[in-house]
């Protein structure tokens, strides 16, 4: 088994006799260009030159763009809110509703019970019977 030996390749030289710029120059140069075009644009903002006329007619849909999202953020804030408050608003009721029908679902078994019919009926001379109920039972067929 041959082993294989790991080798750097030297940048081999241009027709003209310069050399290949290296990939970390590379990069170093394309990272100084987009920190250049970043203070320059900075620097215009800082200094007002970005609302020159030129600029600012190419810039002008995006500017209603960026308008119309503010708009449809704080349309949806507020319905947010109105959503809140409504829902509050319904617990509320829901909960009142509770109150009224644990109460007068108490009231109705309290005035459900025999002896309080037999007391109410009391006053008005009806009397609870003492006979049990018996069945009729008829033969007639119906026609």
């Amino acid at each position: 088994m041959s082993e294989i030996k790991n080798t750097i390749k030297k940048p081999e030289a241009i027709k003209d006799g310069t050399k290949k710029a290296s990939g970390k120059r590379f990069k170093r140069m394309h990272l100084f260009n987009q920190n250049v075009s970043f203070t320059k644009s900075a620097a215009s903002i800082l200094d007002g030159s970005f609302l020159t006329r030129e600029n600012l007619l190419k810039q002008i849909p995006f500017i209603i763009f960026i308008t119309f999202l503010a708009i449809i953020y704080i349309a949806n804030s507020y319905n947010a809110e109105k959503t809140i408050i409504e829902i509050n608003r319904t617990k509320k009721q829901l909960e009142e509703l509770r109150y009224e029908y644990i109460t007068t679902k108490s009231k109705l078994m309290f005035q459900s019970k025999q002896s309080e019919v037999a007391y109410r009926l009391s006053a008005s001379q009806v009397k609870e019977s003492t006979v049990p109920p018996i069945k009729l039972i008829s033969n007639q067929v119906k026609k």
